[in-house]
């Protein structure tokens, strides 16, 4: 059993939360990956999780399955078509229908309840309001609330034998910062998937918002995406 501060990680599998995941080993935490299953459309982001938690040698990867596709109201979760081809301002205009209502609340949620079962204080998340500003819990008075809430919901913090911190180390960097310090970290962002809307094979669309983001980053950097996207896009 390592020695190492414990940490319970959130990972998706796309780039940003795996660059938390190496920042997390790098401040030196004993991470503990938490990858939650909420009904999205595909499995690709299931597999990337896997790849990456392997690769980079957690303590322990955990897959929880919470099904919000009984609520819908996201294009992730319900039968409503992904933005494609949108201009970064346009991204910024408003609350796109990519948001999952309610997600991060959960997703920080679940990752408190496993950092009480383990002894662990700290929890990280990959959230950034840089970017493009949209999702309402990925904004700091979001996350500085849930830590508020934190102290309040847990025996550790009712008895005042720990104090929980949310850690975003990604909030305030830009799409090309952020892979610039996953490089410099040596991520393989060949592991990680970042596409709303992949195809059967799971090779990303190069049209959503995200890949979009992600592959204007790239460009700007002069670097290659190492995934995979179809034919007709390129990486």
């Amino acid at each position: 059993m390592s020695n190492r501060p414990k940490a319970v990680v959130l990972l998706s599998g796309g780039l940003d939360s795996t660059t938390v995941l190496a920042e997390s080993l790098a401040l030196g935490y004993a991470p503990y990956a938490l990858t939650i299953l909420y009904g999205q459309r595909h499995a690709v982001e299931r597999e990337a999780a896997r790849r990456v938690a392997s690769a980079m040698g957690v303590e322990r990867h955990v897959e929880l399955e919470i099904d919000l596709r009984a609520f819908g109201g996201s294009a992730l979760t319900d039968a409503i078509a992904v933005p494609k081809d949108r201009e970064e301002d346009e991204m910024a205009a408003g609350i796109p229908v990519t948001y999952v209502p309610a997600r991060n609340t959960i997703f920080l949620s679940m990752a408190l309840a496993w950092a009480e079962a383990i002894g662990a204080f700290d929890l990280f998340i990959g959230v950034n309001c840089v970017d493009y500003s949209g999702y309402p819990d990925c904004r700091p008075e979001f996350l500085a609330a849930f830590e508020r809430l934190a102290g309040l919901a847990t025996k550790a913090g009712v008895e005042g034998s720990g104090r929980y911190r949310i850690h975003a180390p990604l909030l305030k960097k830009t799409k090309d910062e952020i892979i610039l310090r996953g490089v410099e970290l040596g991520v393989d962002y060949g592991l990680t998937h970042s596409c709303y809307d992949p195809d059967g094979q799971g090779r990303s669309c190069g049209r959503c918002d995200s890949c979009r983001l992600r592959l204007a980053a790239f460009g700007r950097l002069g670097l290659k995406d190492p995934v995979e996207y179809r034919p007709d896009v390129g990486g």
